[in-house]
Order: structure tokens, then sequence, then C-alpha cells
């Protein structure tokens, strides 16, 4: 099982949302953060007498568990959705889980995820 977080644009949220789905992913949970990167201008802005702090950047944390068959699928379909080409699109990580369970039945391994083998 592979462990997939994506960290996103907000605006493409949507479009990944509608990729994953697509990919036959429906399962996966998601967080709104902030971060520090690259692409605006560090420092404070005012816009009519109101000060705006635009050091942070609102993204989209997505958390999904796959299992291995899965994963390539799932990581073309965050790749190809969220993708502007612009700096600030955004990062995938992937990292291995060893055992999941399903609280619910006790299932655990694949068989306690939603995602069906290809």
């Amino acid at each position: 099982m592979k462990k997939i977080e994506a960290i996103i644009r907000t605006s493409k949220f949507s479009e990944v949302q509608a990729a994953l789905r697509e990919a036959g992913i429906d399962f996966f949970t998601y967080a709104d953060v902030t971060g520090v990167g690259n692409e605006v201008d560090k420092g404070e802005h005012s816009y009519r007498g109101t000060v705006y702090d635009t050091t942070y950047i609102p993204r989209q944390l997505l958390t999904i568990v796959v299992r291995d068959v899965n994963a390539e699928k799932t990581i073309a379909a965050v790749l190809k959705a969220a993708k502007t080409g612009e700096i600030g699109d955004g990062k995938i990580f992937i990292s291995t889980i060893d055992d999941s369970y399903r609280i619910r039945t006790g299932e655990n391994g694949d068989t306690s995820l939603y995602n069906k083998e290809a």
C-alpha cells in the first residue's frame, strides 16, 4: 500500500477530485493548509487601508492511501489535473504503508481500502 500526499493549488482542487474519480479513486482526505513558497512577493501589501500578509500561501493537502497497483494511476491523475506550468503547482510525496485496518469490520491490509484493484 502507498500513501500519496499531494499539496496542490486551492483553485485546482475540483479538477483533481474529478481526475481521481475518473481514475477510480473515490476516497481520500483533504485539509486546508498554508505554506510559504517562491511564487509570491514576500511581505505585506495594503489595499483600501487594510494590510494583508502575503507571506503565506493557501493550499490543499490531499492524503490518499491506495493499493500498490493503483499508485501510478493516482499519481498520474494528480499530476495532470493539478499542473498549470507555473511556479507553485505543488508537490507529491509517496510513502509505504505497512498495514491498515477498517475499524467497522476489522479487515486489514488491501481489503480494508475502498479502492479496488486495477
